[in-house]
Formats: C-alpha cells, structure tokens, sequence
C-alpha cells in the first residue's frame, strides 16, 4: 500500500499549524500504532551517559559493567543517546552499537532511544537503522540549527513525516536548553493526533505548559514525561507520567521511590525537595562531565567525555563532591 501524508489541506489559521487527521496510513504505520498503545512510558528511565575508553572510543566493556547495576533498578526503561549519552557526538555505527548492548543487556525494560538529527531525512534513516538495533521507541528533539526557518509548520511536518516512516513510536523531545527553541503547544497538540506519536519528553521545566499539552491531548492516547527530576511531582500533578531523569542513574533507588510515592499518593514533598540540589548538580551546574565524576565516585563508570566536553577542574570537582555528599550518595 503506498504511504500518503497525514498532513491535510486544513491549516489552523491561528497558529500557522497544519492540521493532521489519520488518512489511509500504510498497512505497516497501523501495526506500528497497534502496539505503540500497549507502550506504558510510566516510570522512570535514566538517560545513560555513553561510556569512551582514554581515546574517546566506546568503551562496551564498561556499558556492560554498568548495565549490570541499572538492570537490578526498578526503572521502566532506558533512554539510550539522550541528551546526557552526548549522542551529536556519535556516528551512526555508534548509537545503534550502543542500542544493541544495552538491548543484549537486558531483553525485558523499555529502550527509548534518540534518533533526531537536524535533517528530516537524516532522522528517518537513523530511525530506521535504530530501529533495527532493539529500541522500543525514538526519542526525536526539534531541528535548531537554521533556528530562524523553525517555525510551528516546519516542526509539524519535520515530525510528521518522521513519524510516517517510522517503524517504531515517536517520543517528541523538547529540550530548549540545548536547542534554543520550543515546539509550540498547538504543535505537540496537532502531533498528539497522529498514529505513531505517542508522547513527549519536556525539559524545559515549566509546569504551566506540560500542564497545557496534558490538556490539550487529553483525548489523544499520548503520554507526558517530565525531563528532571526536580520538577517530577509538579508535573505529574498536572498531566506528565513518568521521567527522564540523569539523577537516576546514580540515585535510582530515591528516584524511583519518588515515582512511586507520586502516582500512590503517598507523601513525597520531603524527598523531592532533597533531590533537587544534587540533580542541579550532575545537569545545569556541571554537565555531562559532572554526571560521569559521579558515576566513577559511585563505582560505576563514567570515563571521559568525547571532546570538546572538557573533565571537571578540581575545584569543580570538589565543589560537586561535597553537593552529593550531602545528598548521602558517598555514605553508601
């Protein structure tokens, strides 16, 4: 069956938005849908930092060690080249090599995995071939490089047809901080429509407007996942189901907990409010770099950052050392 366009000729005059509608999707797009439902983003999901030996190469020997650790967690999956797995800095041999371990590692959890590049081209391509490495899903974050050409009909059809093409669910990615942009609410509502977009990872931290996509796709089957864990019982209180959290990976146990006492009802302010320094810490305030000092304090690796990334100072690293000691996480 040949595959045509969910975007029709209709035009939400106040956005500038193009209004999607499910039309005649091929046989594999329906499938695809069919069995991203059945895909619970509820939980949490450490964004893995990638591991590289002393010449920045991957390190599988290490993947491996860690993922002995994180699979005895109670997480719902993996987010696998994320933002924290330095994934604009990999080929495509790598973040598919990446997948497939994490994937032989364990063969149960959900692998989310980022797929987005700034091409829509390219990103269908390296959704496929991810794809065929073991993810559950692809995590796609908007296009920024041409930030003055990003307006709300450029992302609506950049995901769209991504998401035509895509063999596996679409987890829209909205991560100003990196990119400089939002993908407009009205957007990710249109968005929320299509067969094969089930949700969105939002980063940005404002409550108020995960609040507003949570209202605005409430009739859709989309899910929302909060991009810290600072802000986790907040946005969950207002729409979002589950978290993206760097925090995880070397506090899983807290973090975890935290979901779990948020979706009980269970009292849950003390803690979330102990987490938010040593989160801070290991993301706005010291990086990718920062997370990976952590990780090799804890006794996992974390190993260099491919360049330009540069390690911690000392005086950083002392500052950040005594940030999660606080926090317990050396007591352990």
């Amino acid at each position: 069956v040949a595959s045509q366009s969910s975007v029709s000729s209709g035009i939400n005059a106040e956005y500038g938005v193009p209004m999607l509608r499910k039309i005649n999707r091929p046989l594999a797009t329906l499938l695809t849908r069919s069995m991203s439902t059945q895909i619970n983003l509820s939980g949490v999901f450490p964004p893995i930092p990638t591991p590289f030996d002393s010449n920045e190469d991957l390190n599988i020997t290490k993947l491996r060690e860690n993922m002995k650790f994180w699979k005895s967690k109670p997480y719902r999956g993996y987010t696998v080249l994320g933002s924290n797995g330095e994934f604009q800095y990999l080929t495509l041999a790598e973040k598919c090599r990446m997948v497939e371990v994490v994937r032989e590692e364990d063969e149960d959890k959900l692998i989310i995995a980022g797929a987005g590049c700034e091409s829509t081209k390219l990103t269908i391509e390296t959704v496929r071939e991810i794809s065929r490495a073991g993810a559950s899903a692809v995590l796609v974050y908007s296009p920024c490089f041409y930030k003055g050409s990003m307006t709300g009909p450029a992302f609506a059809e950049h995901y769209t047809r991504v998401a035509d093409a895509a063999p596996l669910p679409v987890i829209l990615y909205n991560v100003p901080a990196n990119t400089g942009l939002e993908i407009p609410v009205p957007v990710i509502a249109e968005l929320a429509k299509h067969d094969n977009i089930i949700g969105v990872k939002e980063s940005g931290g404002s409550v108020v407007r995960i609040g507003q996509i949570a209202h605005l796709t409430s009739g859709c089957d989309f899910q929302i996942l909060a991009g810290s864990a600072s802000f986790m019982k907040a946005s969950y209180s207002v729409g979002a189901v589950g978290t993206v959290a760097a925090l995880a990976n070397v506090m899983p146990d807290e973090v975890c907990l935290l979901h779990e006492r948020i979706i009980s009802g269970s009292e849950c302010l003390k803690l979330q409010h102990e987490l938010i320094e040593p989160n801070t810490a290991i993301t706005a305030q010291f990086g990718i770099a920062g997370l990976k000092f952590v990780c090799d304090a804890v006794g996992l690796y974390g190993g260099p950052c491919r360049s330009p990334i540069q390690p911690l100072s000392a005086v950083q690293k002392e500052a950040l050392s005594g940030i999660m000691a606080k926090s317990g996480i050396f007591c352990r």
